[in-house]
């Protein structure tokens, strides 16, 4: 353990301080600032000795996180990185984009505010980059075998990884333009810059991954070809179908799923140099009043992005109630609950309104206006708009982040996948399909989820893929397809 007597003597959570709102709205770098070394080695020494460690299964890659808590607050940061890569491919990811589940199940948040799990990780890696001790790990053999991935979201890199590390020859599969997935082309800069993406994929070409950016598979190469050309494949496509809002209006100008939003707004941050500056690609929030519906971690980007690009105003509309501040009584420890949030984003402006239900979009000549809003009731069927509560708002461009419900279909004759109930293709546990060397990780098989889980279901089904090609594995498998949370 870190320190005996470290939670008991800093008993309050340090976080690591953001920008000021007017300078960070200026630009598309990062909000947080880098954390002050004392810090995070008195957060890491409040790590106690619990005994069972829960946030090792509140975190599906079952992060080691005492022990490299203990090496931080040692300040024995190169064994500190070697601990954390031994379960997480890519920490600086997780540690920027994760809503941190192993927080919510640390035995020292029963009567404490958590240790600072996700700043420590942070710390951890950027030191380690820093100090020039991430380098490349090619194999020492090559075992002959081949292996595809198609997508490069988090779950396709990390089984890329792995499995180059064993010694097959991986090829990764991407339609956009750049490797990354929505890592690239999801995530704002603000919260995550891409050059760390950028830096990664670097990585992996170091240690001999190769990758196909522009190929479309089903479209540019059929899945027969690719299955023909390569002994194993991994579908690692995401779920990227968005929720639609099926309403009166819906087919007025200005009216986007969010993801596409985001995407368009990604690529023009990284066509320009110009700090602030925006390329007109797609839709922009510019001089508009955006309205975003959904109050999820992707309505969240969208506020922010809508700041930066200059829109007037930008309301986020939740057709629940809003969350509680203490953890729900139906979601004890060590479940991740679901507690009312203020985000970077939503520091930096904007007005949040709950139990708002969408009843129409509002346009003239085919261009949005406006939304026409009513109060969520409920009632034994359900939820819906409250008869007579209606109002109308403003909106030039509306963003509609209610989540995705699965992947997208593959229609090909070379390769017939199942869906299962929640939309997701079927897969058995060991994230193998009927067809034969054909396997599924991340969220096209668990449905939308957290980039932790997708990097833990990329390390396992590049485990189960080296069974397949070789008849054995050493590489770790954290979890199976069936694995589930805290519930």
């Amino acid at each position: 353990m870190a320190d005996s007597r470290g939670f008991l003597q800093v008993r309050e959570r340090e976080l690591a301080a953001k920008r000021p709102v007017a300078l960070r709205l200026l630009d598309w770098k990062e909000v947080v600032e880098l954390g002050d070394k004392n810090v995070v080695g008195r957060q890491a020494s409040r790590c106690m000795d619990c005994g069972v460690a829960f946030c090792h299964q509140g975190c599906p890659l079952g992060n080691l996180i005492p022990e490299w808590n203990d090496l931080v607050h040692r300040d024995r940061g190169r064994e500190a990185i070697e601990r954390l890569h031994a379960t997480n491919n890519f920490p600086e990811f997780t540690g920027r984009a994760c809503p941190a589940p192993c927080e919510s199940a640390c035995v020292l948040g029963i009567n404490q505010p958590a240790v600072t799990i996700k700043q420590i990780e942070n710390h951890i890696i950027d030191e380690a980059f820093a100090a020039g001790w991430v380098t490349p790990q090619p194999p020492s053999r090559l075992t002959g075998k081949t292996v595809a991935v198609v997508g490069s979201g988090p779950a396709g890199l990390a089984a890329a990884q792995q499995l180059t590390r064993a010694g097959h020859t991986v090829a990764v599969y991407e339609r956009d333009e750049e490797p990354g997935g929505l890592l690239r082309f999801g995530i704002p800069d603000f919260k995550l810059e891409k050059a760390l993406v950028a830096r990664r994929v670097e990585q992996l070409r170091a240690e001999g991954t190769r990758f196909r950016c522009g190929i479309e598979i089903g479209k540019d190469m059929s899945w027969s070809e690719l299955r023909r050309r390569f002994d194993a494949v991994v579908i690692a496509t995401g779920a990227t179908v968005p929720r639609e809002l099926v309403l009166p209006g819906r087919h007025h100008a200005g009216i986007l799923p969010a993801m596409e939003y985001l995407a368009a707004a990604n690529r023009a941050v990284s066509a320009t140099d110009a700090a602030g500056a925006l390329d007109s690609i797609g839709e922009t929030a510019a001089g508009k009043h955006v309205v975003v519906i959904g109050g999820g971690d992707t309505g969240a980007d969208c506020v922010g992005t809508a700041h930066r690009q200059g829109a007037l105003s930008v309301t986020s509309l939740a057709i629940g109630k809003r969350p509680g501040a203490l953890r729900p009584t139906g979601q004890p420890w060590p479940m991740h609950p679901t507690v009312f949030e203020v985000s970077s984003s939503h520091e930096e402006g904007g007005e949040r309104a709950y139990l708002a239900s969408t009843v129409e979009f509002l346009g003239e000549d085919g261009r949005l206006t406006g939304l026409r809003v009513a109060e969520t009731g409920f009632s034994e069927s359900g939820r819906g708009p409250i008869p007579g509560t209606e109002r109308d708002i403003p909106a030039d461009l509306v963003l509609i982040a209610m989540g995705f419900t699965g992947p997208e279909a593959i229609s090909d004759p070379g390769l017939e996948l199942a869906l299962d109930s929640s939309g997701a293709f079927s897969r058995a546990a060991d994230f193998s399909t009927p067809q034969p060397g054909v396997f599924v990780a991340g969220d096209a098989g668990r449905g939308q989820s957290l980039i932790v889980w997708a990097i833990a279901e990329g390390r396992a089904a590049a485990a189960a893929v080296d069974s397949y090609l070789t008849g054995s594995t050493v590489l770790p498998s954290p979890v199976t397809a069936k694995s589930m949370a805290f519930a």
